[in-house]
């Protein structure tokens, strides 16, 4: 019996597991209306306000895989300046938490996807616990 609940509670884990590392992540930016859409699978989990690039930067538009991420970065080209629980999905870009809760809802950035930091952590742990392999981020203008 004790071998029977054993490999009945393997047969669960794998499963469970196989179901949550099937579904993707996808974190969906309107450059429009400066608002991240965040889905598990085909449901929307989040919306969130952001800021993107401002007049004289640009955040690409496109659809990426996450690369890399940082959960205390400091940005080495604008004044050490912090981006806590960065995702990095294009060589200089990421979607990173702010303090500036001010400018959400509006074009303020250097060319980066800047969230609420609490926003920023959720996303983070998301892309963790999915995978980046599993994990979109698609840019729209």
């Amino acid at each position: 019996m004790s071998s029977f609940r054993w490999l009945l509670g393997v047969v669960i884990v794998f499963v469970f597991t196989s179901v949550a590392s099937a579904e993707t992540i996808t974190a969906r930016v309107s450059l429009a209306t400066q608002t991240m859409y965040v889905y598990i699978g085909d449901t929307l989990m989040h919306t969130w306000p952001v800021s993107t690039a401002r007049p004289g930067y640009k955040t690409p538009p496109g659809s990426y895989e996450p690369y890399l991420l940082n959960k205390n970065h400091r940005s080495r080209i604008y004044d050490n300046a912090p981006m806590p629980y960065a995702i990095f999905f294009l060589r200089g870009y990421a979607v990173h938490g702010t303090t500036a809760r001010k400018a959400l809802g509006r074009r303020a950035s250097h060319g980066c996807v800047r969230l609420l930091t609490e926003n920023a952590q959720m996303l983070f742990m998301l892309v963790q616990q999915y995978g980046k392999q599993s994990t979109r981020i698609i840019i729209e203008p």
